[in-house]
């Protein structure tokens, strides 16, 4: 989003970003509803109970977030080159 110019406001930035990567970075439907299901149970985690992610899920958060990287990057390289350092 922001390679676009755009900013996310402060309410809700998370979801609000994430539900975007299927317009911006054309994500996956089910990708992008597995890492909003992380981004509340880590919510979750942080202000209610902690202990509630096992580490299956951890593993898997990983692989998604490394997923994510690379297609940004690439995304970035054939759009945005110009902001990617040389």
């Amino acid at each position: 989003m922001a390679a676009c110019g755009y900013r996310v406001s402060r309410g809700a930035h998370h979801y609000r970003v994430i539900q975007s990567l299927a317009l911006t970075i054309g994500m996956d439907a089910i990708q992008v509803n597995r890492l909003d299901a992380f981004r509340k149970k880590r919510n979750i985690s942080d202000y209610e109970r902690a202990g509630i992610v096992s580490e299956a899920e951890a593993r898997e958060m990983i692989e998604i977030a490394c997923m994510v990287r690379k297609t940004v990057e690439d995304w970035l390289r054939q759009n945005h080159s110009h902001l990617l350092p040389t």
